[in-house]
């Protein structure tokens, strides 16, 4: 039950998430369609890739994903919930993959070896 439910999971984020993409308007398009391009024109990586990375280096269920830009860069802001229900907030870079800032009470350090905050 559990191979389906993350496939279904990660559908959801997706078709939720996309839409409510903050991401610079300018242009007039929809957020969707301006995350849509940056990801055809690979300048960002694709979410999935992302929370593959995050669900390896911090378990727990996948909660949130925001697709935004931050001060010049385009960014993927992930929440997820720990094994033992405490909240954990991750950054990671749209175009890299790298893991920009992770938040948490009581986290410590991923399984990667990036830096992890203790909230």
């Amino acid at each position: 039950m559990r191979n389906l439910l993350l496939p279904l999971a990660l559908l959801a984020v997706t078709l939720l998430a996309v839409p409510l993409v903050p991401m610079a308007a300018g242009d007039g398009r929809p957020d969707h369609d301006r995350a849509r391009t940056a990801l055809q024109r690979g300048e960002v990586l694709p979410l999935r890739d992302i929370v593959a990375r995050a669900e390896a280096a911090f378990p727990g269920r996948l909660l949130e994903v925001e697709l935004e830009e931050k001060d010049d860069a385009i960014v993927y802001d992930i929440e997820l919930l720990s094994p033992d229900g405490r909240l954990i907030k991750l950054r990671y870079d749209a175009r890299t993959g790298a893991l920009l800032k992770a938040k948490g009470a009581g986290l410590t350090e991923p399984k990667h070896g990036h830096a992890a905050e203790k909230d």
